[in-house]
């Protein structure tokens, strides 16, 4: 399974709490922050000199061979990427910031953008380097931190839902199901045809944010403010929705322990879990368990009452530093990195999904149904707020979900917490 970096590791978290703290304390002036506006515009020059990326995981592999391309269209140029782990990046960059020694341009997880661009980091994002209006739309958002853009959206990923065709025929469905109740129907359906856990849920722990918020967008809740000045967790419709998710545990649908590595995927092969919500990393993972294509089929989220619910999306954004050596190189390394050719080749290479929407029109992007549906999905799928606390905030509502799951907090008092919590916490903007 190819790491996503919409969400770190519990110990990565951790580094990036503490690595957040110290960003105040050394190197960069702390009064040094993220402010409105763009930066200067870049020319249409070829890039010059030598340009240092830091990038993670695969993206961090394969790059350096990728960018062949636009070193012979920029023959002044050279890119010099250092390839990161994802365990050291948050920390690595953090005290690289402190410290006034970055590199030009890196590859950041979107749910760091908000801190980084506060500590004063990040140049915010030339006027006229891309059209925002290319991007999909969850993706730019995710660059966005008060009313500036800190940089663009290289990839993205979104999450739709997975089910056996075959089990839900056997149910009497022909068709996915596109709201909330025909949902709850198709699971009590699968329930009665003899399938143990229709739809399987993260019951909390890590990461289970990203499995609850979808069901809160698609009820009308926002996590925070326009501004991203306040978290406004606590509502009615972030109450009912997580209410809705809860009763899947409640009625037996799905399982009420985190799964092993693997089970989920060998499960879904046996036909022990009828459906679940992940990303576009699955097709190849339930693949390789032995279902074969005909059997299974993924389609949009279910909506509150129509389709397709709002999912979430995460990715990676390519930002460039306030103490970039190469501005301008770095920032003309983003804008080709940017054009729909170039996503369309990326993908070819590593199958990060494409964060500009011309780069599905041709190609097997637009040739593959299940590919389609995630991007439809996209259309339709939003980012967590770009503030520097999201992580701490959302590991309250993890904790959070997984005490109403498992009927130690009602959902109503569970929210009202999260929000108290993560009123004192603050969005440090």
């Amino acid at each position: 399974m190819r790491r996503t970096i919409t969400r770190p590791a519990s110990v990565l978290g951790a580094l990036a709490v503490a690595a957040s703290l110290a960003l105040t304390g050394c190197g960069r002036d702390s009064s040094s922050q993220a402010g409105p506006g763009s930066s200067n515009a870049i020319d249409d020059a070829k890039a010059k000199g030598t340009i240092n990326v830091w990038a993670m995981g695969t993206e961090g592999e394969k790059l350096q061979s990728f960018v062949k391309d636009f070193e012979s269209a920029n023959p002044g140029a050279k890119v010099k990427v250092t390839a990161v782990p994802w365990e050291a990046a948050h920390d690595k960059i953090s005290s690289a910031i402190a410290g006034g020694k970055t590199p030009d341009v890196s590859l950041i997880g979107t749910t760091w953008m908000g801190e980084f661009a506060k500590s004063g980091g990040l140049e915010p994002t030339p006027k006229g380097l891309v059209d925002q209006n290319a991007f999909y739309p969850g993706g730019w958002k995710s660059t966005v931190v008060g009313d500036t853009s800190y940089g663009v959206p290289w990839y993205v990923e979104t999450r739709v839902l997975y089910y056996r065709t075959d089990l839900a025929k056997k149910a009497g469905w022909d068709h996915a199901p596109k709201t909330w109740d025909e949902l709850q129907k198709f699971a009590a359906d699968l329930k009665k045809a003899g399938v143990k856990y229709p739809v399987s849920l993260q019951p909390g722990q890590t990461g289970s944010w990203q499995s609850v918020l979808p069901f809160a967008w698609s009820n009308g809740a926002q996590v925070a403010n326009a501004a991203g000045t306040d978290y406004t967790i606590d509502s009615p419709e972030m109450t009912e929705a997580l209410d809705y998710y809860k009763s899947f545990f409640d009625k037996g649908y799905s399982q009420t322990r985190m799964l092993d590595p693997g089970e989920l995927e060998n499960g879904f092969a046996k036909g022990t879990y009828g459906s679940f919500i992940s990303g576009p990393w699955h097709i190849g993972l339930v693949e390789d368990a032995g279902l074969t294509p005909d059997k299974y089929t993924v389609a949009p989220l279910p909506g509150k009452d129509s389709s397709p619910g709002t999912s979430f999306t995460g990715g990676g954004d390519l930002a460039v530093f306030k103490d970039a050596k190469n501005r301008d190189g770095a920032w003309k390394l983003v804008k080709w990195l940017s054009q729909p050719p170039t996503q369309q080749k990326w993908y070819e290479t590593l199958k990060d999904l494409p964060a500009v929407k011309g780069a599905w029109q041709s190609g097997t992007l637009a040739d593959d149904p299940q590919l389609q549906v995630f991007g439809s999905q996209l259309d339709k799928a939003e980012a967590p707020p770009a503030v520097p606390t999201w992580e701490q905030v959302a590991a309250v509502i993890d904790a959070n979900v997984e005490k109403a799951v498992k009927g130690k907090m009602p959902p109503k008092e569970a929210v009202a917490d999260m929000q108290q919590q993560a009123s004192s916490i603050g969005t440090g903007l």
